[in-house]
C-alpha cells in the first residue's frame, strides 16, 4: 500500500481519538451536570427494573404467608369415593394398596395449573363407624364408635410411646393390630394388649389388638389434618351419645376388616403450596371446572378458590396502586432529567454560540451535546439497570421490562442535544422578560394537557377498569392531572403577586416590594410542573394510606365493637358480672345475635319473608362500653330510648324495611329469640351496624334495655339451619324481664350469646375460661339441664381482628408502594426546587450584585430571597398536595381499594395532617433553597459577574 493510501486512515483514526479526548475533556470540564444526568438515567433504569422485581417478590411472599395463614380445610383438594362395602365373604384382597396407587392416576388427572401447584398429598383409607367393646371400655361404662384407618406415611410422622406399629401381614384367625393416639388411648383407659371388637354396619364383627401408642412428631404435619382427627377423642355431643375415636391400622389390616363387609371409604387428599401469583387464576379456574366435573364415582371437596381469589384481587389491587405511584415518580424523574439537561444546555449557550460564530453549524451544539450525553447516560441506565437486576426477586418481575430501560436510556441521552436545540433566547436575554406572555404553541399546549387530563378522568370512572394487569389510562390520569393543575397554577398565581405587588410599593423599604416583582416575573414553568407531580404523588400516597388504615378500622369495629367479643351459644346472664371481676376488665354488655329468623305479623303467622338476622344490644351500654374501649361506635338514638308502650322501636336495614312497608308490617312484626316472640316496629334505618356481618343484607337491631314483656311463643326455637315458621296460633305472654341480661335461662326473657368487654391488660385465657363457665351455668341452672354440650366460648380481641386485616397477603407490597411513593415524592420534589433555584441563580446574582453596591446587608438579602422564592414553593406545595387529596376521591371506585379493608369501602377524607406536613415540606424547602442559593453565590464569586456580563 503507498503512502497516501495508509494517510487517509490515520488522519481518521487521529481524528477520532482527538474528538474523543475532547469529548471526555468537556465531560470533565462539566463533570457535575452531566453527572446529575447520570445519577438521574440511573434512578429512571433502577425505577423501571427494580420497582416490577421487587413488587413480584413481594407478592410471592404475601402469596405463601396467606396460604401458610388458612386452615388446611383452605388449603386441601380432596377426591373422596362414597362410603360402601368393599369386599365381603371373609375374601381378603389388596384393595387398600391397589386403591392407594391411585394417587398418582388421580394428579395426572388434574387440571395443569392445579397439577403443578401441588405440594403434597396423602392417601387414606377408613371405615365407617362401628361399636367399638372391650373389656377396658366396660370397665369405664365407655359408649365407644371408632372408624379403623389406614393412612400410608403414618408411621414416619409420629414417634412410638409404647408398644409397636401394626404388622404389615395379618394370619388367619389372628386379631387386626391398630395404634391409638396417646390422648385417645389416656381418656378412654385403654394401652398396648388392650383387647377390643369392632362391629361395623351389616358386617361382622373384628377383633382388634391394640399394639402401639404414639404421639404426633409434629401437630402441624399435613398427615394429621383429616377429619374425624386421628390424634384426640371427640367428647360425646349429648348425655347418651358415643365418643368418637379413630383407630389406626395397616393396608393388611383395613383389607381383614373390609373383608367382613363394613362399609369404607377412600380419599385423596392434594395440598396445594407451589403456587405462583401468576398462576393463582388458572388455579382457581381449575379447581371449579374440576368441582363441576369431577372423575367418575368420586366427589370433590375444596375450599380453595375463594381465599386465592381473595388474594388475587388484593394483589391485582395492589399492582394498579403501585402502578400509579411508579407512573407519578418516573414522571418526576423524567422531569427532572429535562431540567437538568435545560440548565446545562443554558450554562453553556455561549460556548454553543460562538461554536456557531466561527462556521459551525446551527446544529453543531446539539452534535456535540449528544456525543457528551452518549458517553455518560448510557452507562448509567445500564448500571441502574444491572443494579435492579440484582434486587431481590424473580425474573418474572422484569419480563419484558428490558425494552423500557432502552427506551429510557435512549431519551435521557437525547433530553440534552434536544435542550440545546430548543434554547429560548441568546445569550444575555432577559428570560424572565421574554416569558412573561406565552406564544401560541405554548398556549395550545397547556390547553391540550388540560383537555387530555379531563378527558381520561372522565373516561376512566366511566368505564372502570380494562382488563389486565395494568390499565395504562389508569395509570396516565394522575400524572395528565397533576400537569394540568400546574399549568393552570402557573397561569393565575402571578395575578395575585401583582396585586400584592402594589402594596408592596407603597411601603418601606425595598426587600417585600423586589423580592414579589421577582417572584411576580420568574420563569421557572418547569420545576413547578415537576414539584406539583413530585408532591401529588407523595400525597396521593398519605392520603390512600390513611384511607385503607381508616377502613381496616371500620372493619375490626363492625366485628369487635369494644375491646374483646366473648361469643359462645348461650350464656347465663350473670356472666357480665363474673367478666367485670376480672383483672383488666372495666366493662361488659350483653348482646344476643341469632340469624336464618323468621319475621310474623302481629297474630305470630309468618309473614313469607326471607329469613333475618336479629341483633338484640343494650343500647347505653354499647355506647358506654365501646366509649371505654376507646372505639367509635355510634348507637343510634331509637337503639338507647327506655321501654315504652307498643313494640319495641327496631332500627332495619333498608331493603327489610321496605319489604315489611309493602307487607303492611313495618308498625307491628313478630321474631322469635329464643322461644320469646318479640314484637317490634320500623323506628329506623340504617346500611350496616356493628356485629352484624357485612355481607348480611337483612337485619333487625332491638334495644334490650326497651323491649316490652317478652311473650312466650309456645314452640321452640327455629333452628338456625333449617328455620321453621311462627306458630299460627295465639301467642301467650310470658313473665317479663327484670333488664337485658338478667333474666334467668329460658325462664324470664331471651339471655345472651356473647358479652362486648373494655379494658387494658386483660388475659385473653381468662375471659375464654368465663365465656366457658358462663355456658356451663346456663347449661346446668334452672329448672332442667340440656341434652347438648355447647361448643367453647370465643374470645376475639379488636386488636387481634384489626391485626388479621392489616397482615400478610397483599400488604407488604401496599407498604412498600406507599413508603416508596412518599419518600421518592418528597426526594424528587425537593430537587426540582433545587432546579428552580439554579434557574434563576444567575440573574439573582446579578441582581444582588448591584444591590450590595448600593449597601443590601447579607440579611436583607436571604429576606429578600425568602420572599422571592416563597410564592413559587407555596404555590407548588399546596397545589401537589390538593391533588393528592383530590386524586382518590376521582379514583377510589377504580382502584378496588376495598380488597385491603376485609370488603369495607374505603372513605378519603381530609386529613389536618397533610397541612402539617405541607407546612414541614415548605420549611424545609425554603431552607434548602436558601442553602443551594448560597453555596452558588460563593461558588459564583458575586464581585465577578458583573464583570463577566448578563448572561455568563
Amino acid at each position: 500500500m503507498t503512502r497516501g493510501g495508509t494517510e487517509g486512515p490515520r488522519a481518521a483514526v487521529f481524528g477520532g481519538v482527538v474528538a474523543l479526548a475532547g469529548v471526555v475533556r468537556r465531560v470533565r470540564a462539566f463533570a457535575g451536570q452531566f453527572l446529575l444526568l447520570g445519577v438521574l438515567a440511573l434512578v429512571a433504569a433502577l425505577l423501571v427494573t427494580g420497582v416490577p422485581r421487587t413488587a413480584d417478590r413481594l407478592a410471592e411472599q404475601g402469596l405463601r404467608e396467606h396460604v401458610a395463614g388458612r386452615p388446611a380445610a383452605e388449603r386441601d383438594l380432596t377426591l373422596t369415593a362414597a362410603e360402601a362395602p368393599a369386599g365381603g365373604g371373609g375374601v381378603v384382597a389388596p384393595v387398600t394398596a391397589t386403591r392407594g396407587r391411585e394417587l398418582d392416576t388421580l394428579q395426572a388427572g388434574l387440571p395443569e395449573a392445579v397439577r403443578r401447584a401441588v405440594q403434597s398429598r396423602w392417601f387414606l383409607a377408613e371405615t365407617a363407624f362401628g361399636r367399638l367393646t372391650g373389656p377396658d371400655l366396660a370397665a369405664k361404662n365407655y359408649l365407644v364408635v371408632a372408624r379403623l384407618r389406614a393412612a400410608p406415611g403414618v408411621t414416619g410422622a409420629a414417634t412410638l410411646t409404647e408398644g409397636r406399629w401394626p404388622a404389615e401381614a395379618v394370619g388367619a384367625g389372628q386379631p387386626v393390630e391398630v395404634a391409638l393416639a396417646d390422648d385417645t388411648a389416656r381418656k378412654l383407659n385403654l394401652r398396648a394388649g388392650s383387647r377390643l371388637r369392632f362391629s361395623g354396619a351389616g358386617a361382622e364383627p373384628v377383633p382388634l389388638l391394640v399394639v402401639g401408642v404414639f404421639e404426633p412428631a409434629r401437630t402441624g404435619d399435613g398427615i394429621w389434618n383429616t377429619l374425624p382427627s386421628a390424634l384426640r377423642v371427640t367428647e360425646p355431643a349429648g348425655d347418651e351419645e358415643p365418643y368418637e375415636m379413630v383407630a389406626l391400622t395397616s393396608d393388611a389390616g383395613l383389607d381383614a376388616a373390609i373383608a367382613t363387609g363394613v362399609p369404607v371409604r377412600f380419599s385423596w387428599r392434594y395440598r396445594l403450596g407451589g403456587l405462583d401469583v401468576a398462576d393463582l387464576g388458572a388455579v382457581v379456574d381449575g379447581v371449579r371446572r374440576l368441582e363441576r366435573t369431577p372423575p367418575a364415582g368420586l366427589s370433590v371437596t375444596q375450599a380453595v378458590d375463594v381465599p386465592l381469589r381473595q388474594f388475587l384481587d388484593a394483589v391485582s389491587a395492589a399492582r394498579t396502586l403501585l402502578a400509579v405511584i411508579a407512573a407519578g415518580m418516573f414522571a418526576t424523574v423524567a422531569g427532572l432529567i429535562v431540567l437538568a439537561a435545560r440548565l446545562a444546555a443554558r450554562r453553556r449557550e455561549a460556548e454553543f454560540a460562538l461554536l456557531v460564530a466561527r462556521g459551525g453549524a446551527p446544529t453543531s451544539g446539539a452534535r456535540r451535546s449528544l456525543a457528551e450525553s452518549a458517553l455518560v447516560v448510557p452507562p448509567a441506565a445500564a448500571l441502574g439497570w444491572l443494579l435492579g437486576r440484582l434486587l431481590p426477586g424473580s425474573t418474572a418481575g422484569t419480563a419484558g421490562t428490558d425494552w423500557l430501560v432502552l427506551v429510557a436510556a435512549a431519551l435521557a441521552t437525547l433530553a440534552l442535544p434536544l435542550a440545546t436545540l430548543g434554547r429560548s433566547a441568546l445569550p444575555g436575554g432577559r428570560r424572565d422578560l421574554s416569558g412573561r406572555r406565552a406564544g401560541g404553541r405554548r398556549l395550545t399546549l397547556e390547553l391540550l394537557v388540560v383537555a387530555l387530563a379531563v378527558l381520561a378522568t372522565f373516561l376512566i370512572r366511566r368505564r372502570g377498569l380494562s382488563s389486565g394487569s395494568v390499565d395504562p389510562l389508569l395509570v396516565s390520569v394522575p400524572v395528565l392531572l397533576a400537569v394540568a393543575a400546574a399549568v393552570l397554577v402557573l397561569r393565575l398565581y402571578p395575578w395575585p403577586l401583582r396585586l400584592l405587588g402594589r402594596v408592596a410599593a407603597r411601603t418601606r423599604g425595598s426587600v417585600t416590594f423586589l423580592g414579589v416583582a421577582g417572584a411576580s416575573r420568574s420563569a421557572a414553568t418547569g420545576p413547578v410542573v415537576v414539584v406539583v407531580v413530585a408532591v401529588a404523588t407523595a400525597a396521593f400516597c398519605g392520603v390512600v394510606a390513611g384511607g385503607i388504615e381508616s377502613g381496616r378500622d371500620r372493619t375490626a369495629t363492625t366485628a369487635v365493637p369494644a375491646s374483646a367479643l366473648v361469643d359462645g351459644e348461650r350464656l347465663a346472664p350473670d356472666t357480665g358480672a363474673a367478666l367485670q371481676r376480672l383483672p383488666g376488665v372495666r366493662r361488659s354488655t350483653p348482646v344476643l345475635r341469632e340469624g336464618a329468623l323468621r319475621v310474623a305479623d302481629a297474630r305470630g303467622v309468618d309473614a313469607g319473608l326471607a329469613a333475618v338476622t336479629v341483633l338484640l344490644v343494650d343500647g347505653p351500654g354499647l355506647a358506654e362500653t365501646a366509649r371505654d374501649a376507646g372505639v367509635d361506635v355510634s348507637v343510634p338514638p331509637v337503639l338507647r330510648a327506655g321501654r315504652s308502650p307498643g313494640p319495641a322501636p327496631a332500627l332495619v336495614s333498608p331493603g327489610l324495611a321496605a319489604e315489611l312497608a309493602r307487607a303492611g308490617l313495618d308498625g307491628t312484626a313478630l321474631v322469635t329469640l329464643q322461644g320469646y316472640a318479640q314484637p317490634f316496629r320500623v323506628a329506623d334505618t340504617a346500611e350496616g351496624f356493628p356485629l352484624v356481618p357485612a355481607d348480611v343484607d337483612r337485619f333487625v337491631v332491638l334495644p334490650w334495655q326497651a323491649l316490652p314483656e317478652p311473650v312466650s311463643a309456645g314452640l321452640d326455637t327455629p333452628s338456625p339451619v333449617s328455620p321453621g315458621p311462627v306458630s299460627p296460633g295465639p301467642v301467650s305472654p310470658g313473665p317479663v324481664s327484670p333488664g337485658p341480661g338478667t333474666a334467668g335461662p329460658g325462664a324470664t326473657g331471651p339471655v345472651p350469646t356473647a358479652f362486648l368487654v373494655s379494658g387494658d391488660g386483660f388475659d385473653v385465657e381468662a375471659l375464654r375460661r368465663a365465656g366457658d363457665e358462663g355456658q356451663r351455668r346456663y347449661q346446668t341452672g334452672g329448672s332442667f339441664v340440656a341434652g347438648e354440650r355447647p361448643r367453647g366460648a370465643e374470645v376475639t380481641t379488636w386488636r387481634f381482628a384489626r391485626q388479621q386485616l392489616g397482615g400478610g397477603g397483599a400488604n407488604g407490597l401496599l407498604v412498600f408502594g406507599f413508603a416508596a411513593g412518599a419518600a421518592g415524592g418528597a426526594a424528587f420534589g425537593l430537587l426540582a426546587i433545587a432546579f428552580a433555584v439554579l434557574a434563576g441563580a444567575r440573574t439573582r446574582a446579578q441582581v444582588l450584585s448591584r444591590l450590595r453596591t448600593l449597601g443590601l446587608s447579607r440579611r436583607q438579602w436571604r429576606g429578600l430571597l425568602l420572599v422571592e422564592l416563597t410564592p413559587l414553593v407555596a404555590a407548588a406545595l399546596f397545589t401537589g398536595a390538593l391533588m393528592g387529596a383530590l386524586l382518590p376521591l376521582l379514583l377510589t371506585p377504580a382502584l378496588g381499594l376495598a380488597a385491603f379493608t376485609g370488603g369495607e369501602p374505603v372513605r378519603v377524607a381530609f386529613s389536618p395532617g397533610l397541612v402539617g406536613a405541607v407546612l414541614a415540606a415548605g420549611a424545609v424547602a425554603l431552607a434548602l433553597a436558601v442553602t443551594v442559593e448560597t453555596v452558588n453565590n460563593r461558588r459564583l464569586r458575586l464581585g465577578e459577574v458583573l464583570r463577566l456580563g448578563e448572561g455568563s
